[in-house]
This record gives structure tokens, C-alpha cells and sequence, in this order.
């Protein structure tokens, strides 16, 4: 089971973090590009090869102490079909290397088209005579709640029969989330707590050993309030939790994620890890051709500031 497996590597790397392969081509090291343009040409080409050198060496930095990775998709679409290739191997290689890779798409439709989607990422191709291939084979994919349950019975129809993960959108990390999400029902409950029992109900068919679901949440750390709140209510929900390092969420905002016993969440990071040659932190120990070195130090910092928070939590 997903979310089994998900949790078999966080214990095994004593590591609650997953790092976020989001890049834009500005983070990539100078003399990586021009390698690049100079041997694919300065196009969507040069660029979307650029990204998988750059991809390639923060993953061999970093697999043998994070879980797992998380690709944001649009980072790849930009570049159109050169990105989509490169995301497809950067997914192929990941999985190689014993990471567990999440898509980040925040898909979601109705009916057959929602199918697709799934199909797309959890499932395999069908030409009528059985499954044949898969498209983006995947561990985990994220997805918006918004259209009701007939747009996310897809995914955990294709979670059950293909040992995968989807992680619902319950309350984001962005700032303008409460617009929406915020909301009060007649019954004095917010939206998102309405969305996190729907998305607590739908995982119940899919616990595993450590008592989670391989139906997650995604509930960003830079709303640690509401993080309490919806930890009550997810009780067999494991979190994916955006919004740390670069966007504000610290360690101590994500460990309310996360339930009496240090687990039930993971952390994602993304800018803060891939551009750490570039911060504060790192950039005069670490220079652009150094970069993985840097992100590998910062993956490090990351997982022993996460568990010291989880364990002042389990104390407090």
C-alpha cells in the first residue's frame, strides 16, 4: 500500500521531509545553461535539458536521506514537450534511485475526463486488451476536492487497484487560500474543515498498518493554526505540508501536521532546498557549481530542524 511504503522510508530515514523538484530555469547554474543552449540551442530545448542535468545531480545529492520527491508539473509544461520529457525522466530516475516521487498537478474534472487524469499518473494505458504501458508512473499525485466526489473517485479507484497515493487539497499554503476556504457554513464549520471530513470519509477503504490512509491531505504550514484544527479532524489522513522554508513556514508551524507521536505528515520544501547555493545559509560555503552540495546540506539542515521540533512537541 502507498501510503504503507511512504512511511517504511520516512522511518527508515528518520527524514519527514520531501523535497520539491520545481525548478525555473533562473536557478539553474549559469554554466549549466550554456552547455546546454550551446549543444540543444538557446530554446525550449537547451532549457528543458538544462533542468534535467540540474535535476539529476540534486537527486544524487539527496536519495539516500529524503523520502521522497515532488515534481510540480507546470515547472515542465512551460517547456512543452522537451518538458514533459524531462519530467518523465526525472520521474524514471527518482523511482530508480529508491526515492517515492509525488506528481504535483492538483488535477481534477468529472466523469471520464477525471479518468483520464488518473490514468494519466496512477494508472495504466488500456487499448482494449489489457493495460500496456503507463504515462507518468508516479507514486502519488495531488488533486483539488472542488468538483465534489465524482471528480475524485477516479483517483481512489486507481489508489485501491494500483497501490498509489493522491493528497487532497484541504487548506493551501497560499495567502489568498481563506478567500475560499475560509468560508463559514450554517453550521459555524469553515470550508476547509467541511472539505477535510469529506477527504477523512473517502480514505476509510484505504488504511494501511500504521493506521493512515493512502488518501492524504495537502495543508500548508503557513496556516499552523488551522494545521491544529484539521489534525483533529484528518485522524487517518496523512498531510502533505507546502509553504515551508521560502514561503515563510517554519519547522514549528509544520510539526502541528503531524500527530502526538511525530508522524502523520510530511514537509515538502522546494526553492529553500534547490536554490540553497544561492541563500544566506550556504552561498559563501557553496558556489553554482557546488549547487547539489548545497542542496544536500540544506536537505540536512531541513530533517534535523523538523525532528527537533517533533520531539519538543512530543515533550511539551
Amino acid at each position: 500500500m502507498f501510503i504503507d511504503r511512504l512511511i517504511d522510508n520516512i522511518l527508515e530515514k528518520n527524514n519527514p521531509s520531501v523535497i520539491g523538484l520545481d525548478p525555473r530555469i533562473e536557478y539553474v547554474p549559469s554554466s549549466i545553461r550554456e552547455k546546454s543552449y550551446k549543444e540543444f540551442g538557446r530554446n525550449s530545448k537547451g532549457a528543458a535539458e538544462a533542468i534535467w542535468v540540474f535535476n539529476k545531480r540534486i537527486i544524487d545529492a539527496v536519495y539516500d536521506i529524503v523520502p521522497a520527491v515532488k515534481l510540480q508539473m507546470a515547472c515542465y509544461e512551460i517547456f512543452g514537450i522537451e518538458g514533459m520529457e524531462v519530467l518523465s525522466r526525472t520521474i524514471k530516475y527518482a523511482r530508480e534511485k529508491g526515492l517515492m516521487v509525488i506528481a504535483d498537478g492538483k488535477r481534477n474534472d468529472i466523469g471520464s475526463t477525471a479518468q483520464a487524469y488518473s490514468t494519466a499518473f496512477l494508472g495504466s494505458i488500456d487499448l482494449g486488451e489489457g493495460p500496456i504501458d503507463k504515462a507518468f508512473d508516479v507514486d502519488a499525485l495531488t488533486v483539488n476536492p472542488y468538483l465534489g466526489y465524482d471528480g475524485i473517485k477516479p483517483f481512489i479507484d486507481d489508489c485501491r487497484d494500483n497501490d498509489k497515493g493522491i493528497f487532497v487539497l484541504v487548506k493551501t499554503s497560499n495567502k489568498s487560500s481563506g478567500q475560499l476556504q475560509d468560508l463559514l457554513m450554517q453550521d459555524g464549520r469553515s470550508v476547509y474543515e467541511v472539505v477535510a471530513c469529506y477527504v477523512e470519509k473517502w480514505g476509510n477503504s484505504l488504511i494501511g498498518k500504521y493506521g493512515y490512509s493512502s488518501v492524504g491531505a495537502v495543508v500548508g504550514a503557513t496556516y499552523p493554526n488551522q494545521a491544529k484544527v484539521l489534525r483533529g479532524i484528518l485522524k487517518s489522513t496523512y498531510i502533505l505540508v507546502p509553504g515551508y522554508g521560502a514561503q515563510g513556514g517554519t519547522a514549528r508551524d509544520a510539526a502541528h501536521s503531524f500527530d502526538k507521536n511525530g508522524m502523520g505528515a510530511i514537509v515538502n520544501a522546494s526553492r529553500s532546498v534547490i536554490c540553497a547555493y544561492q541563500s544566506d545559509i550556504w552561498k559563501n560555503e557553496y558556489n553554482e557549481d557546488r549547487f547539489d552540495e548545497a542542496s544536500r546540506a540544506e536537505a540536512l539542515r531541513m530533517r534535523d530542524e523538523l525532528n527537533e521540533a517533533l520531539q519538543s512537541k512530543k515533550t511539551s
